[in-house]
């Protein structure tokens, strides 16, 4: 099978995400939703868990894949000793029921292609029933009903519980495959024609991408990564999952492995900042939308993550059936972080809901006050321990990047107040509150012997996440508090030219309570260019970030975290904490000439 994470492409109707390797074999997919059972499991098994491959007999990996400019419509192209055919494949903008297309071309000569479907619902766990009907393959099991058919049409036939298929294209013929997914209790939904849905889909996303306002350096690597964002974007809510995938590894063979197909409110902050300066309103509002819906209750309730339509229940489980990605074990559906206390949203949903009325979004009638119930419970809760930003599980702690984002929420709700006065709330009592946590921070969480802010409270630690203090204006850029941190997080967490996100303790469990290391977060690495930027060493951040984006693979996408040493992505996948940073490191160091 594809034995590195990035030889995957992704493709998507912005309701759930397909994977499909170099080999031509859609290795993962969940229907109807990002969150669903898969029905492609292979990534984390092996082909009894669920693929659908499509290459030349006998063929191996492709000659060379692209996406179509400014599309996630695929192209993968083989050549062979009898000639040349080109798979493409995309999933349309949803009617209906989702729908895979799959079209092959003749390019040269006359090659003979081999189709295997072998379906797998929930997780690769349930062979479905095969039958024939209407000139479709229909397989059904449970909830879940999947048509297959070809147009036009060719034959098929079952063996070792699998769809299987083989012809012969020559040079300007074409053959389309349509799966598409439905309740098993309703009506199959309409046909849709293959080839108009190609020509609309290409047609639609380069619209969209039309839409840029960045023109700077990298322009191809920074669209690529806003299309990234829409397709892990959930259109009928406006939630942008962090991944498509759950249980990739953060360390090949550990057990690292989390479910990713949820939406953080970590990312809030930098993802609306990200959409509205590259020019994309629509999408910020939908997520500002999605997130005001998704706190809304008791403040105390507040989830670090939640569902893509806002669900707060997203129990972790184990699937002890699925090996895992390179053995990587355990598999995990669900994200029990869920649960555990992170003061770092407060001010992430503070400095989101402030970018957001700062920017012009319309408001929200309930917005402050919703706002405002938020930072009265803060005041009785910001002094208390917390997992913090990386979720660690190895015990509460005083993170001080925690901290720091308490005070950015009394910070924006303070300023706030100041830039519209007939809003109500307490501006002195918050002033105060803010003082003090500034003070505290700098008191408790700073080693002057280093010259450093640590990880957390009388630490000894560091932490990549305190690069974001002069973002967020805890302190100003050229302060020399902020310098000597960039420096020691440079120098302590440097990873073969990247960044760690902190010490994990190496063998034994360290202080996220997990055995065994990670590889370089890119996110950090990301935030790593900008702090350097920022703090006046503008060719170190510009050469960073080039290397940077020579990480991204053959079609452009970046997984969660990168290991030096293999040379390889590691984690979920792709990741939209990576495609954020890339978009926001390419506007902080060339936003003022290449953005509109």
């Amino acid at each position: 099978m594809n034995a590195r994470i990035e030889d995957y492409a992704l493709i998507g109707d912005e309701q759930s995400a397909a994977l499909i390797g170099r080999d031509g074999s859609v290795d993962w997919l969940c229907l109807p939703r990002f969150d669903s059972g898969a029905c492609f499991a292979r990534l984390l098994g092996d082909e009894e868990h669920g693929h659908w491959r499509i290459a030349p007999e006998g063929a191996d990996v492709c000659t060379r894949r692209a996406y179509r400019p400014d599309t996630l419509v695929l192209d993968t192209d083989w050549e062979t000793s009898d000639g040349a055919v080109r798979v493409t494949d995309l999933m349309p903008h949803r009617g209906r029921a989702p729908d895979v297309v799959r079209i092959v071309e003749g390019l040269r000569g006359r090659v003979t292609v081999r189709s295997t479907l072998r379906l797998r619902f929930d997780y690769g766990s349930i062979v479905p029933w095969m039958r024939r009907a209407d000139g479709h393959r229909v397989a059904v099991a449970g909830p879940d009903s999947v048509w297959l058919r070809a147009e036009p049409a060719v034959d098929t036939w079952g063996e070792d519980r699998a769809t299987h298929a083989r012809f012969t294209v020559a040079e300007g013929e074409r053959l389309a495959f349509v799966l598409t997914w439905h309740p098993s209790h309703e009506r199959r939904p309409p046909l849709i024609d293959p080839y108009e849905a190609l020509e609309h889909c290409v047609t639609d996303w380069r619209r969209w991408a039309r839409r840029c306002r960045y023109d700077g350096p990298h322009r191809d690597a920074v669209v690529r990564s806003l299309i990234t964002l829409k397709a892990l974007t959930y259109a009928p809510t406006g939630g942008i999952v962090a991944a498509a995938t759950t249980s990739l590894p953060e360390q090949p063979g550990g057990v690292r492995n989390w479910d990713y197909r949820y939406c953080w409110l970590r990312d809030s902050t930098l993802t609306l900042g990200a959409l509205l300066a590259a020019g994309y309103q629509e999408e910020a509002e939908a997520w500002r939308d999605w997130l005001l819906r998704a706190v809304a209750g008791e403040p105390a309730d507040l989830q670090i993550m939640y569902g893509v339509a806002g669900e707060r229940r997203v129990p972790e489980t184990e699937l002890p059936w699925l090996p895992g990605f390179a053995g990587s074990s355990p598999v995990r559906t669900g994200n029990g972080a869920a649960d555990q206390l992170q003061l770092d949203v407060y001010g992430e949903v503070m400095d989101s809901l402030s970018l957001a009325r700062g920017s012009g979004l319309p408001t929200k009638p309930h917005m402050w006050a919703m706002q405002r119930a938020l930072m009265t419970y803060l005041e009785g809760v910001w002094r208390q321990p917390d997992e913090g930003l990386w979720e660690v599980r190895g015990g509460r702690r005083r993170f001080v990047h925690s901290k720091v984002m308490v005070w950015v929420a009394f910070d924006r709700a303070v300023r706030t107040l100041e830039r519209h006065p007939e809003l109500r709330g307490d501006l002195e009592g918050w002033r105060r509150l803010r003082d003090e946590v500034h003070r505290e921070v700098c008191e408790k969480g700073f080693d002057r012997e280093r010259n450093t802010f640590t990880q957390y409270y009388g630490s000894r630690g560091l932490d990549a996440a305190l690069l974001l203090l002069p973002r967020v204006g805890f302190l100003p850029p050229d302060d020399p508090r902020v310098v000597g941190t960039v420096d020691a997080i440079r120098d302590g967490l440097g990873h073969g030219g990247f960044l760690r996100r902190y010490d994990t303790g190496g063998g034994g469990a360290g202080i996220d309570g997990l055995p065994g290391a990670e590889g370089a977060f890119l996110a950090c690495s990301f935030w790593l260019a900008d702090a350097l930027h920022l703090t006046g060493r503008t060719e170190e951040a510009r050469e960073l970030f080039e290397r940077l984006v020579g990480l991204c693979n053959d079609v452009g996408l970046l997984a969660e975290e990168y290991d030096p040493v293999g040379g390889r992505q590691l984690g979920n996948y792709p990741q939209a904490f990576s495609h954020v940073g890339l978009v926001n490191t390419a506007l902080t160091l060339f936003g003022g000439d290449g953005a509109g």
